[in-house]
């Protein structure tokens, strides 16, 4: 097999980190539409992300958000989003790059990515096994958040939480889960 000098597999996490980018602008700008509501798992220890010490040592190395109702402050810009979210009624900002986000998750349609790789240096150096994959309900392990509370949404109003635990994430029929490797040839 031929070496490949394009690097799809980079473009691949470009353009699927894109659409989690798209997804959040989109929520920025009009709010959570329907019964949507998103899990997104990052490297706490990942460069450029910002957390409180506190959270660091409660999550030191990988913390799941949940954005639905009690969120605020929703900034998205080409690398990253920002975003506060209250943890034990304590508010706390949070600095997530792009390149950071380990999987993105939306049970209310059953989408989901899992990202191999993390950062612009592993994004070259990946191999067919770092390249995202598409998840669903059965593939949701990642951890959560369990304790944030209190805030605001983005629509001002304050019901429910902003954060789950493993036991919430609904229980449906799995789908495939898709991955690329599978398109490749070998």
């Amino acid at each position: 097999m031929a070496e490949d000098q394009i690097r799809y597999d980079v473009m691949t996490q470009a353009a699927l980190r894109g659409v989690v980018r798209s997804v959040l602008q989109q929520i920025a700008k009009t709010g959570l539409p329907g019964e949507h509501h998103l899990y997104i798992a990052f490297d706490t220890h990942g460069p450029g992300v910002s957390v409180s010490e506190r959270l660091m040592e409660q999550y030191p190395d990988e913390m799941t958000i949940v954005l639905q109702h009690q969120f605020w402050d929703l900034e998205v810009s080409q690398e990253r989003f920002e975003v506060k979210l209250s943890f034990n009624n304590i508010p706390e900002r949070l600095v997530v790059p792009f390149t950071q986000i380990k999987a993105f998750y939306d049970p209310s349609v059953q989408f989901g990515l899992q990202f191999g790789g993390h950062g612009a240096a592993n994004d070259a150096d990946n191999s067919a096994g770092g390249l995202p994959s598409l998840i669903d309900d059965a593939a949701v392990g990642l951890p959560a958040v369990a304790d944030a509370t209190g805030g605001k949404s983005i629509d001002n109003t304050s019901s429910g939480s902003n954060a789950a635990t493993e036991s919430e994430i609904p229980d449906s029929p799995a789908a495939d889960v898709v991955e690329l490797d599978a398109f490749r040839k070998k």
